[in-house]
């Protein structure tokens, strides 16, 4: 949109303030409020704002950053009181001479897709984010908010009627919410909206996770996208799927001559990721927490492989419907929604270029066996390799990976590395009710 359209559906929309947005290094939204008067200098000149507290952004004596307004992400907060209603803008992080400032997540994605379309691509992605919904307890201890199972249904339930106003309020900020559903485990939902290009889609993961939380407040309840937030049951994930179409709107994934009805561009894609899967861990399962997700027995994968109707490995392809051709792609069911978006999806198109270019070959899919039911042995055996067990684990795969450090460039890099060894220092250091309940009296 320009910004005499801009202007007019603020105008129309009733709008007193906007929220000029952006991302840190490891996915925390930053926001820079101002009365809507200001709006149309800041479409003009862009906003400047001291980046130096910012996680992963400049030295103090490098403070001064510039935000320029991405016109075409503007969307109004609907959970904001009329009186006072608020809309947002995605931006862009600039340096003090206007160039991209190299440690903008969402800078970085957006090259690598202007980088792709040069080839004559674009890389969709359609994530399914979970999250729990939990009781307002005042405690650290979640109760969750239902009692509800997978897909469970019921005329006057609560939690249905808080996931359809959130379905409501994201399809008014410009997602187009395709399904949501009760998942697994009590309290736990997800709602799937339709895959657009890797950008968008980032944007609409930050979209999604704030709307659900403010939404949630508002029913006095907490909204949760941690990975593992409760022992014993099935945590959160964000399934990923992935395709790459042609400049002519065709999905270059699809070969009607092949088994798996797959092209030779799909299977390299598909062995670059597993290529890159240990070190691609860390950005998209980077927490602590991620790793109490990623063990056997709770429906997340764990082992690295393929397979179509295999739901322990590590990529999926889901079964091709005949005549949609455009639905063929492959879904990687490690990420979860603790991720920075554009680092985890700048991650996975980065692991899959390593094998396109390269023309690497994916291994044998794993249709048929349940890989958890295997032993040790019996997976060496089949060159079955493991994600790593912990964020430390994944943070040194990272380290050794030059494809994924490269693509990232030495800023992200560094200040996401940084954050996230401070991360696994504090855990290690922290006593755990784990360690009190097994070792206070017996050790």
């Amino acid at each position: 949109m320009d910004k005499k359209d801009i202007l007019e559906r603020v105008k129309d929309d009733d709008v007193k303030f906007i929220s000029f947005q952006f991302s840190d290094v490891t996915g925390k939204v930053k926001s820079v409020e101002a009365p809507v008067e200001q709006l149309e200098g800041a479409l003009e000149d862009g906003i400047w704002f001291d980046g130096s507290s910012v996680q992963g952004f400049a030295r103090i004596q490098e403070s001064d950053m510039h935000l320029r307004v991405d016109a075409d992400t503007y969307a109004v907060l609907p959970w904001t009181p009329e009186n006072m209603r608020r809309a947002r803008f995605f931006c862009d992080i600039m340096t003090p001479d206007d160039e991209p400032f190299a440690g903008d997540p969402r800078g970085l994605l957006k090259r690598m897709l202007a980088a792709l379309k040069k080839r004559g691509w674009v890389f969709n992605c359609g994530p399914e984010p979970e999250f729990f919904l939990f009781k307002s307890n005042g405690g650290v201890r979640p109760v969750p908010h239902d009692v509800g199972g997978y897909f469970d249904f019921s005329s006057d339930d609560e939690a249905a009627q808080v996931r359809t106003e959130l379905m409501y309020a994201l399809n008014t900020m410009g997602l187009e919410v395709e399904v949501g559903h009760h998942e697994v485990a009590l309290g736990q939902h997800e709602i799937d909206f339709r895959f657009a290009d890797v950008v968008r889609t980032a944007d609409n993961v930050l979209t999604l996770k704030y709307t659900v939380k403010a939404i949630a407040a508002q029913h006095n309840l907490t909204a949760s996208f941690m990975p593992k937030p409760i022992f014993g049951i099935n945590g959160s994930g964000m399934h990923t799927h992935q395709s790459i179409f042609d400049e002519k709107g065709k999905n270059i994934f699809f070969d009607s001559k092949d088994d798996f009805h797959l092209s030779e561009t799909a299977y390299a894609f598909i062995a670059g990721q597993l290529k890159h899967a240990r070190a691609l861990a860390a950005l998209v399962a980077p927490t602590v927490n991620s790793y109490k997700r990623l063990v056997p027995g709770y429906e997340a994968p764990v082992y690295v492989g393929w397979a179509q109707i295999n739901r322990s490995a590590l990529i999926r392809i889901p079964r091709y419907t005949a005549g949609q051709d455009n639905s063929m792609r492959a879904e990687l069911r490690c990420p979860d929604p603790s991720c920075n978006p554009y680092l985890a999806f700048a991650g996975m198109l980065a692991a899959a270029l390593d094998g396109i270019d390269n023309k690497l070959k994916a291994p044998k899919p794993m249709n048929n066996v349940n890989i958890y039911t295997l032993g040790e042995d019996e997976r060496k055996a089949k060159g079955i390799d493991e994600l790593p067990s912990s964020l430390a684990e994944s943070l040194a795969a990272l380290h050794e990976d030059e494809v994924l450090k490269n693509a990232l460039g030495d800023e992200i890099y560094g200040a996401f590395r940084r954050a996230k060894l401070e991360e696994w220092a504090d855990f290690r250091i922290h006593v755990t009710d784990w360690e009190r309940e097994e070792y206070l009296e017996s050790a």
